[in-house]
């Protein structure tokens, strides 16, 4: 079996790093850890970027301030620990205890003062990395129920964080864009918007053409919507419909995400 470029680079990561440094598990979802760990940085850059005052001015999702999410992207990241610690121990322990205790555990994470928010979103990413890095090859296999009820196993959870550290960064409203993320990172969530309809056997006939490649048709086909690839995941995860064609003259109405 040759080798990757990548492969070769954590080797020789590990080698100058010796052996009390912390690895992922060789079963470990490396593509999606990297887009995970990646994103991580774009919202750190994007958050640090805003100064406090700014935290409780608008962000772009309606009703909620850029406190809100940066609560709720922290609080994320403590539940989707708990998944972990699930996979790790055996013992089930839910992301929340009720969507009710969700939404009130993030109305009252936005008025915690700026600091705390930082504190929040950089402690709790942390302790995610932590439990992610001593997840043992058999723990991410390991099946845990996530908010939707779904039972996944819990390798899931690393495509789980990409997708909120990716668009909430965007959604915070400083300048974040879907064209900073990694072409395949665009690509999977257009795939994952896809996924989420057809599981919920959604009815979309509709016709997705990315700039310069294959058209995907979504059930019947229907109105052909072109764009750039980013474009296109920004509109299908419900972020606006800029700089997109219809061959009706007009962007359709689509279901939500998820």
């Amino acid at each position: 079996m040759s080798v990757t470029s990548e492969e070769a680079a954590r080797a020789a990561l590990r080698e100058r790093q010796g052996a009390g440094a912390r690895y992922d598990s060789p079963n470990a979802p490396a593509r999606e850890l990297a887009w995970a760990r990646r994103g991580t940085a774009y919202f750190a850059r994007k958050l640090n970027e805003l100064d406090d005052a700014a935290l409780y001015e608008p962000s772009l999702l309606p009703g909620w301030t850029r406190a809100h999410l940066v609560a709720h992207v922290g609080y994320n990241a403590r539940a989707l620990t708990r998944l972990i610690e699930w996979a790790r121990t055996g013992v089930e322990t839910p992301m929340y205890a009720s969507t009710a205790q969700r939404d009130a555990e993030i109305a009252n994470g936005a008025t915690l003062p700026a600091r705390a928010l930082r504190n929040l979103f950089a402690h709790a990413e942390v302790h995610l990395n932590v439990e992610w890095r001593d997840l043992t090859d058999a723990g991410w296999d390991a099946q845990v129920r996530t908010a939707q009820g779904r039972l996944v196993p819990a390798r899931e959870t690393a495509w789980m964080r990409t997708r909120e550290v990716w668009v909430h960064a965007v959604d915070l409203g400083n300048g974040g864009s879907f064209a900073d993320f990694p072409p395949d990172l665009q690509d999977e969530l257009i795939e994952d918007v896809l996924r989420a309809w057809a599981r919920r056997e959604e009815k979309v006939d509709l016709t997705v053409a990315p700039a310069g490649r294959e058209p995907i048709v979504v059930g019947a086909g229907g109105p052909t919507v072109s764009g750039t690839t980013a474009d296109l995941a920004a509109w299908l995860t419900g972020r606006g419909g800029r700089g997109l064609t219809s061959s009706t003259g007009e962007v359709p109405e689509i279901p939500r995400w998820f």
